[in-house]
């Protein structure tokens, strides 16, 4: 007999859905994507517009989480319009469609604050996927695009702060306070080994080989900078 006067279970807190917003201009992309997320009650549609300038409207009423945006609209080029979704939108993170994709098109996606690029091409769970990763905070790009990206930007900038995610600032900061991987762990509430990804995921950004080698490279080129 369980006990009267033990103290109930407290019940976990329900995840907040994911809320997107899809900019495409192909009714039957749109709505079979608009079906498929039927089918993932942690993705939650808010609403599917055909073009930038409604797309703008529609992040500024909406809000969105993430921004499912078609790279070539009727009026506009997806990319191009990314600062201005940031800018109406400031908590919103940018996912592009593209029917294709290289290096350079994944440089000017980070050089702009863009979160992502994804092939039109791709099957639906790998867009749920980065629909989940970037709503955690990381950029989802192809690795070998992304290295691509990273040599462009570089070499134009000097500097990859634009590169970096939320996530991998706040570990390479608490790096430089010098907190360890447990402590980094506890107070950011990862797993272990997802810090250690982090990390390595840092070095081969910032193309250096320690930890302490990255805080250096990080205050030299200003990676340390609050976001």
């Amino acid at each position: 007999m369980p006990n009267p006067n033990s103290p109930r279970p407290v019940p976990a807190p329900k995840t907040r859905p994911i809320r997107v917003l899809l900019v495409e201009d192909h009714k039957m992309v749109a709505e079979a994507l608009g079906a498929a997320f039927e089918e993932f009650p942690e993705i939650d549609l808010v609403a599917s517009v055909e073009s930038l300038a409604h797309g703008m409207v529609a992040a500024e009423e909406h809000l969105p989480d993430i921004v499912l945006l078609d790279r070539r609209l009727p009026d506009g080029d997806g990319i191009e319009a990314i600062a201005g979704f940031r800018a109406v939108s400031p908590s919103s993170r940018v996912l592009v469609l593209t029917g294709d994709a290289n290096s350079a098109i994944a440089a000017r996606i980070l050089e702009v604050g863009g979160a992502g690029l994804l092939l039109k091409s791709g099957l639906l769970d790998e867009l749920v996927t980065a629909i989940r990763t970037i709503a955690a905070g990381d950029v989802v790009i192809d690795p070998e695009l992304l290295s691509g990206a990273l040599a462009m930007l570089a070499g134009s900038q000097g500097r990859l702060g634009p590169v970096l995610t939320l996530r991998e600032r706040q570990v390479l900061g608490m790096i430089a306070e010098g907190a360890g991987t447990d402590r980094i762990a506890e107070e950011l509430r990862l797993a272990r080994n997802t810090v250690r990804n982090h990390v390595q995921r840092i070095l081969v950004k910032t193309g250096t080989h320690s930890k302490l080698e990255a805080v250096a490279h990080a205050r030299k080129n200003g990676l340390l900078e609050r976001p």
